[in-house]
C-alpha cells in the first residue's frame, strides 16, 4: 500500500488533495494535515474518495512535530504544499522518518525576501544516503513550465537559445486589490528586484522596471505583463546550459500596481518587525489578515489564464520558434473543484507528480527538480487530468 500525506490547506492544498482522491487507483491511501485542522475537514467532506481519509493538526515548522506524525503514518510520500518557508523542517522531517518528498515552490526565508534552490539542493546527498528522493518544484510555474521546456528540448530542439516563461492571470475577482495566491509571498515575489539570465550572468533590475505587451491567444488578447525572478530560471540554466538567454514575466492590471505602490511606500509591505502599541508585527504579515483569503475568490473570479513558454532555439539547422502553454478557465476550475484557476494550476501538476512518484515512473535517489525527469508520461496525462496543453510554431515573439 503505497500512503501519500498531504500537508496545507489553502487554495493549492484543496486542489491537490481532491484531484488525487478522484484517482484511488493511484493513491491507495490518502492523509491531509494542516496547522488548521478545521481546513483539512471541510475539504476532505468534498472529496469523492472510497476510504477514509484521516486529518490531523501539524506545525510545519516544527520538524519534531512533523517527525511525530510522518512516523506515526509512515507516508511513503509526503506533498507539502504549506508555505515556502517551511520547505527545510519538511524536507528534514522526511529524512528523518524515511518519506519520498515533494513541493511547489523552493524555500524562502522569512526573514529576507530572497529565494533560491541552493539550501534544498545541498541535500542532494543526505536523501541519496537515505534511498529518498526530493521532487522540488511540481505547480505550475515552476513545474509544468519547467516539464514544458524538457519536452521542447526533448522533441522540438536540437539547442535551445532562449526561453520566455510567460504568465498571464486574465481573470477579475472584483477586489480593488487582492492577490491570487498568498498575500505574503505574492508581494514579497512582485516587489523583488527582478532578474533575468543571458550570456552566462544573471542580470539585476529595478522591481517591474522592464514591461512588455503580449497578445495572448484563446480570446485573452494585449495584457502588460513585467519582468520578474522566478525559481524555475535557477534550475533551467543548471540543467539546460545551451540556454542563452531565459526571462520570465507576469502579467499585472493597472489597479493591482497602484495599490502595491502606495502600500510600498507607507511601508505595509515590509517584513521588519516594527513596534505597535507594545507588540511587535511584521507590516506585510498584518497586511495579509486586511486580504481577501485567495481561497475565497473562486466563486467570483471570472476570465482565464493562460500561462506557457515561448521557445527559440535550433533543428535540423534551421531556425525554429515554438509556444506551448495551457488556458484554464477561473469558473470552470471552481466548478469542478471548488477553487479558482489560479489554486487550480497549481495543484493538479503537484497531484500529477505524486502520482507518477507514487507509481515510480519518476523514481531517483537525491534532490532533484522536475525537468531533470522524462517529461513524456507526465505530457501525456496532464490534459486529461485537467490542463490541456496547445503548440504553435508560429508564436508571437517577446521583443
Amino acid at each position: 500500500m503505497n500512503r501519500t500525506l498531504f500537508i496545507g490547506a489553502g487554495g493549492v492544498g484543496r486542489v491537490a488533495l481532491l484531484k488525487a482522491a478522484q484517482h484511488p487507483e493511484i493513491f491507495d491511501d490518502i492523509v491531509f494535515a494542516s496547522r488548521t485542522v478545521s481546513k483539512c475537514e471541510k475539504i476532505v467532506a468534498d472529496a469523492a474518495f472510497p476510504r477514509d481519509i484521516p486529518t490531523e493538526q501539524v506545525d510545519a515548522d516544527s520538524v519534531e512535530e512533523l517527525v511525530a506524525l510522518f512516523k506515526r503514518y509512515q507516508p511513503n510520500l509526503v506533498v507539502n504544499l504549506a508555505l515556502p518557508y517551511q520547505d527545510l523542517t519538511i524536507m528534514e522531517a522526511c529524512l528523518a522518518a524515511g518519506a519520498h518528498y515533494i513541493d511547489t515552490a523552493n524555500y524562502e526565508s522569512p526573514e529576507l525576501a530572497h529565494f533560491c534552490y541552493g539550501p534544498q539542493w545541498a541535500m542532494h546527498d543526505r536523501f541519496r544516503s537515505a534511498g529518498l528522493m526530493a521532487l522540488l518544484g511540481c505547480g505550475f510555474d515552476p513545474g509544468v513550465t519547467s516539464v514544458y521546456t524538457a519536452y521542447a528540448k526533448k522533441h522540438i530542439f536540437d539547442r535551445m537559445d532562449t526561453v520566455d516563461i510567460i504568465d498571464c492571470n486574465a481573470g477579475d475577482h472584483g477586489y480593488p486589490f487582492a492577490t491570487n495566491f498568498n498575500p505574503e509571498i505574492n508581494i514579497r515575489e512582485v516587489s523583488a528586484k527582478g532578474r533575468y539570465y543571458e550570456n552566462g550572468r544573471w542580470i539585476e533590475t529595478d522591481p517591474l522596471e522592464l514591461k512588455r505587451v503580449y497578445d495572448f491567444p484563446a480570446g485573452i488578447g494585449p495584457k502588460d505583463m513585467y519582468l520578474l525572478y522566478h525559481e524555475e530560471m535557477e534550475s533551467l540554466v543548471k540543467n539546460y546550459p545551451e540556454i542563452r538567454r531565459i526571462r520570465f514575466w507576469m502579467t499585472f492590471g493597472q489597479s493591482y500596481l497602484t495599490h502595491l505602490q502606495v502600500l510600498k511606500n507607507v511601508g505595509m509591505t515590509g517584513i521588519e518587525p516594527v513596534e505597535f502599541e507594545g507588540h511587535q508585527i511584521v507590516p506585510l504579515q498584518f497586511l495579509k489578515k486586511l486580504l481577501p483569503d485567495p481561497a475565497s475568490l473562486g466563486p467570483r473570479t471570472v476570465g482565464k489564464t493562460c500561462i506557457g513558454c515561448l521557445i527559440s532555439g535550433e533543428k535540423d539547422g534551421q531556425p525554429r520558434q515554438y509556444y506551448v502553454y495551457n488556458v484554464c478557465d477561473h469558473q470552470e476550475a471552481f466548478k469542478e473543484l471548488g477553487a479558482q484557476a489560479v489554486s487550480y494550476t497549481t495543484g493538479v501538476p503537484a497531484a500529477l507528480s505524486a502520482a507518477l512518484v507514487t507509481g515510480g515512473i519518476w523514481r531517483a535517489e537525491g534532490v532533484f527538480n522536475i525537468e531533470q525527469f522524462d517529461p513524456d508520461p507526465f505530457m501525456e496525462k496532464i490534459g486529461a487530468w485537467g490542463l490541456p496543453w496547445e503548440e504553435t510554431f508560429s508564436p508571437n515573439p517577446v521583443e
